[in-house]
């Protein structure tokens, strides 16, 4: 159950990180923040949200996916 959660936490995670990155790459009314900084944060902050997707996915499955195949295998048996 608590991994089931701790997926579905991920998946908004992983959204945040990419909107704050992408958020940070387009705004222009930032002007107390160097452009140049703003970029290479917003950069970080995406690269960082779309790793975290790919560990999420990799969660979502183990705690969704691989756990219903398990039950029908001891089914069969």
């Amino acid at each position: 159950m608590m991994d089931q959660f701790t997926a579905v936490f991920g998946v908004f995670m992983t959204f945040f990180y990419i909107g704050i990155g992408i958020y940070l790459m387009l705004s222009r009314n930032l002007y107390y923040v160097d452009k140049y900084l703003r970029n290479i944060v917003g950069f970080t902050f995406t690269l960082y949200g779309f790793y975290r997707g790919f560990r999420t996915y990799q969660k979502l499955r183990e705690a969704f996916i691989r756990r219903d195949e398990d039950k029908n295998q001891d089914e069969w048996k």
